[in-house]
């Protein structure tokens, strides 16, 4: 990255390499109450067709809650794990104990969070991509409380870096659960369909 004439940071265009937007949603735990409106709205706005239905389990968000105590945390639906993670640590918040999973943005075999529940295929928050792109993701647009707020930053892109595609992912997912000739006949079908 370098500095541009304004002061603020641009491209360094010397390395070739486009910059890489990194996109963001933060979290302010103290401004959040539980209201889960983040859930219906990221619901709706994966629903097929878009917004004919709102199913909480089919969020790329989650509250976690502790309603005695009065504690919040949305978290949003991370990478996939085909395994479970060694470690576990505990965390202490307003002096209840919670353990690691339960912040945890990945959807994995321990549990069934981030996980689609007819298909069981993993979950992940995709920051409401769409064509037209949206200013910002539908849970920080309908959040009443301003506790979810969206930020994008420049970073500087390496060569390593490889990126695999939604569909990639979601395939090699189908691929694992049904078996990688049951995926291409499936495929095979739906293009002689579509021919005819």
């Amino acid at each position: 990255m370098r500095r541009t004439a304004s002061g603020g940071l641009g491209a360094d265009m010397s390395s070739g390499l486009k910059p890489k937007i990194i996109k963001d949603i933060k979290v302010d735990v103290d401004k959040c109450t539980g209201c889960r409106a983040c859930e219906m709205a990221c619901s709706a706005f994966h629903a097929v067709p878009k917004y004919s239905s709102i199913n909480p389990s089919k969020a790329r968000i989650r509250v976690i809650v502790d309603e005695l105590r009065d504690v919040y945390v949305p978290v949003r639906a991370g990478d996939c794990a085909h395994a479970e993670c060694n470690g576990r640590e505990l965390y202490i918040i307003n002096g209840k104990q919670y353990d690691e999973c339960a912040f945890c943005r990945v959807s994995c075999p321990s549990r069934d969070l981030f996980k689609e529940p007819d298909s069981g295929l993993p979950l992940k928050c995709d920051m409401c991509e769409d064509d037209p792109p949206l200013t910002e993701p539908m849970c920080v647009q309908v959040c009443p409380h301003d506790a979810l707020t969206y930020e994008e930053r420049e970073e500087e892109a390496t060569e390593e870096e490889e990126t695999r595609e939604e569909m990639e992912i979601g395939l090699e997912a189908l691929a694992k659960k049904f078996g990688l000739q049951k995926v291409m006949d499936a495929v095979a079908r739906m293009s002689t369909s579509k021919k005819g």
